[in-house]
């Protein structure tokens, strides 16, 4: 059974950073595309960063330069590191990844860039 465990939301004041982890187990992240997700209130969920198999990485215009996704293969785990947070960043944060079997999504995480 595939898990992908994210941690790392909170509440954050604007130009802040904050980090997501997201710990998987029950697959390998390293042969395949990995990525963050967001969905923010009455919006649809937007694809935010992607890591894929090979190393190329992908960002939404909205966080480029600002947020930096990466992977550490011996923890399999995909971090999303984001600086310089605004309050249009708030949204629930999903990690997502996908393997011969399928799609699979975290639980979700909450982000909230506020004063």
């Amino acid at each position: 059974q595939v898990q992908l465990v994210e941690s790392g939301g909170g509440l954050v004041q604007p130009g802040g950073p904050l980090r997501f982890s997201c710990a998987a187990s029950g697959m390998i992240i390293s042969p395949y595309d990995m990525g963050w997700y967001r969905q923010a209130p009455g919006k649809q969920r937007e694809l935010v960063a992607k890591i894929l198999s090979g190393g190329s990485t992908y960002y939404a215009d909205s966080v480029k330069g600002r947020f930096t996704i990466s992977r550490d293969y011996a923890k399999n785990t995909v971090y999303l590191q984001m600086n310089g947070l605004k309050p249009e960043d708030t949204a629930v944060y999903y990690c997502n990844g996908v393997d011969f079997r399928g799609n699979f999504w975290g639980q979700g995480t909450q982000v909230t860039v506020s004063s």
